[in-house]
């Protein structure tokens, strides 16, 4: 499912436009990108919490080549899953 996918089912759902269905979802997916920047966690009940989490320094190596890369500090975002998530069949 892509982005496009999720505007279609809001139209599907609710009858407004497509136009004001597209700026929702992209005002939802740029409130959980700013949140989730400046650290904060978010919570969606009965779907899952996405967390940042510190990534650890390290020496990884290319698949192809063997060589030794050097991965950098940085910030991963992480997923939990909620209950109602976890219970699909």
């Amino acid at each position: 499912m892509i982005k496009l996918d999720i505007i279609n089912e809001v139209v599907n759902r609710t009858g407004i436009t497509k136009t004001k269905a597209e700026q929702a979802v992209e005002s939802v997916f740029e409130t959980m990108k700013k949140a989730l920047s400046e650290g904060d966690r978010i919570e969606l009940r009965g779907f899952g919490i996405f967390t940042v989490r510190p990534r650890k320094t390290g020496i990884g190596r290319n698949p192809r080549t063997g060589a030794e890369v050097a991965i950098p500090p940085g910030k991963a975002v992480r997923f939990k899953p909620g209950k109602e998530l976890q219970t699909l069949q």
